[in-house]
């Protein structure tokens, strides 16, 4: 074998890397080994994904989580979650119980090696649990690792049996206490503040992850309990009709074009399928898919099943009982969708989910399940209820019309402006900077804060897309109609991405797109009517995160050459009491900012476009069927609703124009 030559300069090369090695001292000391769950407490965002609140509440679900998969299994009937004064919460089931007994190699009972031990759990041997949710077997370790202290009490094997825990580490060993004829298990944790940057759990942020899972989990009673508070707060849930009493909600007051839920239930290869869905007079659809009680709200190859089924059933119908009549156009999947209410819940012995998130199921062989069953039990309830199934055609045909009707409007536009070229919206003022992850676009209310924050903006990366007015309501209209409102289509021009079926995430201009609007009512309706119109039409954006709300100030305080701008009352008045330095309120200027425009160009960016100083709300979908709810009541025709709604949160109104 001939030997290779080396030039000088390769010598020299190698010369100074093993300079740069022994300088480093990179050997085998520097390799680290993270024992137990030391790897949890140093890296927490691997598991919960952020030390902020939605990781704060995420512990919650991994505990709770635990319990359901009993219930699943059909051990465990009751559930409740308790949000104790101190921090604490409670988490307790009726279940088997953890089992105490010593594990035959790693000769420490079962519940410590469950709460110390990554990859330790009954979910890996499909023994202990057929299906479950919590399939990597890290969920209630995780949340030991990441609490200051957890208490575990069992009962089971005639006896209770208590174990504590410090940051992971157990400081007793498991107790046999009292007897008992119970079984079940309770933990009790406080979250770690070492960890956490949020430490309060939100109720309602609880409260409607549990409603979900006692939909889901049909027959099961969870119960949460907020004692934080001189009078509690108790949330009871327990759903006989499982999924079809979940549609019934998620419809909110929407009339229903066919009285009954459709319920289509099916196992198949071990696959079992549960469908619930109703049509009503809406515009807008809402198909929420879940495997393993998991909420899979990027979809998959289940949601791919049950689109393709019903698209087909449907146009077959249609076409069999002569419902289309001559010149209409063929019905699309968003036609046959369009007020349409459905949960559709699987449940899989081996998931397999795409990217760490678990939101999107990638199991091929789960589309041809669904799809058969939908379309087989579907066929059968259309010939068995005729007088539905033409209403479901009619309002598909009208949909039908109306995409027509907003697909010739787009292409005459599109000739008109020559939208193909790249025109821009004449109201829109640009950034110079092309690329969408630097750039971002305020959407201002009113032309007096536009022209403020045009020449308050720095141009290089700022755009700014003034409105005139409020936008449509989309929550009541359809997709022709959306696309006749001017403001609309400057927004849908001026971000790029399309709407609807041309909606491309890849082509979005801008990845922070800021909602920017007065802080008083009319502000505050303006703001809800563009999230309404996000949500329902570019969904997407929110979920990658390229929502934001800004936080202009609500005061300036100032005595002499000081000034303050104030978010709160509170700030308000601690600066005044400053300036007052016990000697009275003399001299002390305070201004109320009810618009944007009352704001000076360079108060504006100081305040509210600065990204070293401002405050901006990054929009989330943390429970995307509690958002659509909500986005129903807020803004749908029923008035009943946002009575309710005021009234119940009207106490924590702080800042009201009248």
């Amino acid at each position: 074998m001939a030997k290779t030559k080396t030039t000088k300069t390769e010598e020299q090369l190698r010369k100074k890397v093993r300079k740069k090695v022994e300088a480093g001292d990179y050997t085998s000391r520097q390799i680290q080994v993270l024992k137990g769950l030391e790897a949890v407490r140093k890296r927490p965002g691997m598991y919960i994904g952020s030390t902020a609140a939605r990781g704060l509440h995420h512990l919650v679900y991994e505990v709770v989580d635990n319990s359901v998969d009993e219930a699943m299994a059909g051990y465990c009937t009751h559930i409740e979650v308790a949000l104790l004064p101190d921090g604490s919460v409670t988490v307790s089931d009726d279940g088997r119980g953890i089992p105490v007994d010593l594990h035959p190699t790693e000769k420490v009972p079962g519940v410590e090696l469950a709460l110390t031990t990554l990859h330790a759990g009954g979910k890996f041997d499909k023994q202990s649990y057929k299906v479950s949710g919590g399939l990597h077997g890290v969920g209630v370790s995780v949340v030991n690792a990441l609490s200051e202290w957890l208490e575990a009490e069992v009962r089971r094997d005639g006896h209770v049996w208590r174990q504590h825990f410090q940051r992971g580490l157990k400081t007793d060993d498991l107790a046999r206490g009292e007897k008992t004829d119970e079984t079940g298990t309770t933990i009790r944790f406080r979250p770690d503040p070492e960890i956490f940057t949020e430490l309060r759990f939100n109720f309602d942020t609880l409260v409607g992850r549990l409603r979900e899972l006692a939909y889901l989990n049909r027959g099961t009673r969870i119960l949460i309990t907020d004692e934080r508070e001189e009078e509690p707060r108790v949330e009871d849930f327990q759903f006989d009709g499982g999924i079809v009493q979940f549609v019934e909600y998620l419809r909110g007051k929407k009339t229903p074009l066919h009285p009954d839920v459709i319920d289509v239930e099916g196992t198949q290869d071990d696959v079992e399928v549960q469908l619930a869905m109703q049509y009503t007079d809406g515009y807008n659809e809402d198909t929420f898919t879940f495997v393993n009680n998991i909420n899979t709200h990027e979809g998959g190859t289940h949601l791919t099943g049950f689109k393709a089924a019903l698209t087909r059933t449907i146009n077959s119908y249609a076409e069999k009982n002569n419902l289309l009549k001559k010149g209409d156009p063929g019905l699309s999947g968003d036609d046959v969708r369009e007020g349409l209410t459905a949960v559709l819940s699987v449940k899989v012995l081996e998931p397999q989910f795409e990217g760490q998130t678990k939101t999107k199921l990638g199991n091929s062989e789960v589309r041809g399940i669904v799809e058969s069953l939908v379309n087989d039990k579907l066929s059968t309830w259309l010939e068995e209820t005729p007088s539905a199934g033409r209403s479901i055609i009619d309002k598909a045909v009208q949909a039908a019309r109306a995409r027509e009707a907003a697909r010739k409007a787009r292409d005459l536009t599109r000739k008109r402006s020559a939208l193909e070229t790249g025109i821009l919206p004449g109201k829109l003022a640009d950034c110079s900077i092309t690329d969408p992850g630097l750039s971002e676009i305020f959407i201002v209310e009113g032309d007096s804060a536009g022209g403020s924050a045009k020449q308050g903006r720095n141009r290089s990366f700022q755009a700014i897309l003034p409105l005139r007015g409020k936008i449509l309501n989309v929550e009541k209209a359809r997709i022709d109609k959306i696309l006749s409102n001017e403001e609309i289509r400057a927004m849908i021009t001026a971000i790029g991405a399309g709407i609807g079926e041309e909606f491309d995430l890849a082509e979005a201009r801008y990845h922070k797109i800021i909602l920017m609007t007065d802080a008083d009512v009319d502000g505050a309706h303006i703001r809800t009517l563009l999230l309404t119109f996000f949500f329902r039409q570019m969904k997407e954006l929110i979920e990658a995160g390229y929502i934001y709300i800004a936080q202009p100030p609500l005061y300036r305080v100032h005595k002499g050459k000081q000034e303050f701008y104030c978010y709160t009352e509170e700030e308000r008045e601690a600066i005044i009491e400053r300036f007052s330095d016990g000697k009275g309120r003399s001299g002390i200027g305070v201004q109320r900012y009810k618009g944007l425009g009352e704001m000076n160009p360079d108060q504006l960016w100081e305040t509210t476009m600065n990204p070293e100083k401002r405050t901006l709300l990054q929009v989330t979908i943390d429970e995307a069927t509690a958002a659509s709810r909500l986005f129903e009541d807020l803004m749908g025709e029923d008035v009943d609703p946002r009575r309710e709604f005021i009234e119940k949160n009207a106490r924590y109104v702080k800042n009201l124009d009248v």
